[in-house]
């Protein structure tokens, strides 16, 4: 037995299904930014993997204050074909929702398995990690990637090195790289009420935020700590794919765990510097973290390892100082104790080129030209985000 609820209020004539690898909960990351400026527009939907329950098949929906609705298959233990059986759940999500056409948008080519026969009227692959690299890939990734871009209209990538690893496989690629919301995170600018859990700690403080898994250089995370030991590392974030027994401890080493985006400001607001211990691994290869701006919205010095999307160009325009193991305590201090002149106004200056509605009015041009023209005409005449420059580049 399968079920179906649907939060579809008088919806705009187009309904974008956004398939994702990342659970809406997780953390606040490039799919978030930009399917809620979709939502201003159309009506998005963010179709995440399925969960096991003891009822029926069912499809649990909710609609968020910005507009998205997140909606999660929960398959009865019962169920052996998961893909049959997310597959009638999205055709009774799609024809229960009134629209004139329809988007998929892809994070994960898994979804192929379960939507690759819906008919839309444009097809994008949002291509923002190599997910083939990462812990736990599953087998059939490949040759469901190779089946979207035989498929998909657009391909967006979320930084250089994607756009170079696929700009060969498609023949409408985007290079799109993450932006930044530099007002949110501008608070941390001024003072701002200093977090219950890190209160206690004293300064300087060194932070990262983000999802701690593979990616991170544990090794590197536990030499740093020990070799600063006058120095407070605050880590913030929610532990996936490896065991929590796996982090280093030691006395100036805090793992604080998830914290909301609206957080993050009074966090980073308490900190003197910022750093991404990233592993230099084939999970890390093509990331390109949408973090770094972030950290240097909220005016802080922040130093890395040698990731390609972040030595060019932050490494290279000097705003981000990049270390290896044997210098980072070393890229630290000098980040906590000598004066940086002028990094400041570089920074502003790279940051005023960068907005979050600037990518979505790139993409949502490109995607226009894929619908059909009724639809196109009426989207056109939805409330619309104000066009500035474009940022795409496109082969």
């Amino acid at each position: 037995m399968s079920q179906v609820f649907v939060d579809a209020p008088c919806a705009p004539p187009v309904l974008l299904v956004c398939f994702s690898h990342l659970r809406w909960d997780l953390v606040v990351q490039r799919p978030h930014h930009l399917m809620r400026r979709a939502a201003k527009t159309w009506q998005v939907v963010y179709f995440e993997e399925f969960v096991r329950h003891d009822g029926h098949d069912i499809l649990h929906t909710r609609r968020e204050a910005n507009g998205v609705t997140i909606a999660t298959p929960h398959l009865s233990h019962g169920t052996h074909d998961a893909d049959a059986a997310v597959r009638k759940l999205l055709d009774q999500l799609v024809a229960a929702t009134p629209h004139q056409a329809l988007i998929t948008w892809y994070y994960t080519p898994m979804a192929m398995a379960f939507s690759s026969h819906l008919r839309s009227d444009a097809c994008v692959y949002d291509c923002m990690d190599e997910l083939s690299a990462f812990r736990f890939a599953p087998d059939a990734l490949g040759f469901l990637e190779d089946r979207l871009f035989a498929m998909c209209d657009l391909t967006f990538t979320g930084g250089r090195s994607l756009y170079e690893a696929k700009r060969h496989r498609h023949p409408s690629v985007f290079c799109l790289p993450s932006s930044i919301d530099v007002a949110h995170f501008g608070k941390a600018r001024m003072p701002m009420h200093d977090p219950e859990d890190q209160r206690h700690l004293a300064k300087p403080r060194v932070g990262f935020f983000g999802v701690i898994d593979e990616r991170m250089d544990l090794d590197l995370v536990r030499s740093t700590a020990a070799a600063m030991p006058e120095s407070q590392f605050v880590m913030l974030g929610p532990v996936v794919k490896i065991s929590p027994d796996e982090l280093p401890r030691g006395p100036n080493l805090h793992w604080l765990g998830p914290k909301s985006y609206e957080a993050l400001p009074a966090y980073l607001a308490n900190w003197q510097a910022g750093w991404m211990p990233f592993a230099l691994n084939e999970s890390t290869r093509f990331i390109s973290p949408t973090k770094t701006p972030e950290f240097l919205a909220a005016g802080l010095r922040l130093a890395s390892t040698a990731i390609a999307d972040v030595v060019t160009p932050y490494g290279h325009g000097g705003l981000v100082a990049i270390a290896d193991v044997s210098t980072m305590p070393e890229v630290l201090h000098q980040s906590l104790t000598l004066p940086a002149p002028g990094l400041r106004r570089r920074v502003d200056d790279m940051l005023s080129g960068m907005s979050w509605d600037k990518t979505w009015a790139a993409m949502q041009d490109a995607i226009e030209g894929h619908l059909v023209p009724g639809a196109k005409m009426q989207a056109t005449a939805q409330a619309r985000t104000p066009r500035r420059s474009v940022v795409a580049e496109h082969v």
